[in-house]
């Protein structure tokens, strides 16, 4: 049984995202990321304004009046959320942990995608493969997804992102919709992310906190590293310290220009942050860029 502060805290971000969800978030989601394309529904009487390329000119014909064929979405979408649970999400110095952030985003996501009948699935990982959901439809789907999200434990401590990426395209039979959510502290998951991107809509989702860029001028600070447990002192007084410590993320590879060099979407967020706008300022444009032909 979970304890209760947990389960307040499943419900509260439930309640949350939900409300979200059907405000607005919802609809977005859905008008983004389309299913396959359009399948026949029914044919019906043409009436002034409909498009004359959709005439079925048999049934016209054989009537003797002028009918359309009316299609409809052939949504069966696919959705995997791959989330990143190594030790360094629990880092936050704000309002939310790195991870806390990401089961908000996993719930939001997750209802949007049930709401709009979709499936949604997840997959877990640090330096290892955690836990794989398979992905399904439905409200009590969607809410274990979250659970998992927020208090699966896990045996890994590091992040091998490239095992989770390679991990998402052997699972996946048919074009999906993947939502990357991580640090991206990482190395060595470029190739893999091309590759994925190649047969799925990958959207990645890199989570920040404030004090991982900008350590504040405090005298000595004791800090450990998350994954390794490795704990030192350090003056936090000393400009060329606070100077280093802004370029430690710099062994990894930059996530920007990965993005950018692999085509795929990004939706930067910080655990200091309210993540909505950015997700609307996302959905927004790239309603925009589906429009216009991009």
């Amino acid at each position: 049984m979970l304890p209760r502060e947990i389960v307040k805290k499943i419900q509260r971000i439930r309640i949350t995202t939900n409300r979200m969800v059907d405000a607005g978030l919802g609809g977005e989601y859905h008008s983004v990321f389309r299913g396959r394309g359009m399948e026949f529904s029914e044919v019906r009487e043409y009436v002034p304004g409909d498009d004359v390329r959709a005439i079925d000119w048999n049934v016209t014909a054989r009537t003797g009046v002028p009918h359309v064929k009316k299609f409809v979405e052939e949504r069966d979408l696919t959705t995997l959320l791959v989330v990143d649970l190594s030790r360094s999400q629990e880092f936050g110095s704000r309002f939310l942990t790195k991870r806390s952030l990401m089961a908000e985003l996993a719930g939001l996501l997750a209802f949007a995608a049930v709401k709009n009948n979709d499936r949604v699935g997840a997959l877990l990982f640090t330096d290892r493969l955690e836990r794989f959901v398979p992905p399904r439809k439905g409200f009590d789907h969607a809410l274990s997804i979250l659970r998992d999200v927020l208090v699966q434990p896990m045996e890994g401590t590091r992040t091998d992102l490239g095992l989770a990426l390679k991990t998402a395209a052997s699972l996946l039979k048919q074009r999906s919709v993947v939502f990357v959510l991580s640090d991206f502290l990482a190395a060595d998951y470029e190739k893999p992310l091309k590759i994925l991107r190649r047969r799925h809509d990958v959207v990645a989702m890199p989570i920040t906190d404030p004090l991982e860029t900008a350590l504040p001028d405090r005298g000595l600070v004791r800090l450990r590293d998350a994954e390794t447990g490795l704990a030192r002192v350090f003056d936090a007084g000393d400009p060329a310290f606070r100077a280093a410590w802004k370029r430690r993320g710099r062994p990894f590879p930059d996530p920007v220009e990965v993005f950018r060099a692999s085509g795929i979407d990004s939706v930067p967020l910080t655990t200091d942050a309210p993540y909505e706008r950015a997700l609307v300022r996302f959905f927004k444009e790239r309603e925009r860029r589906r429009s216009a032909g991009r």
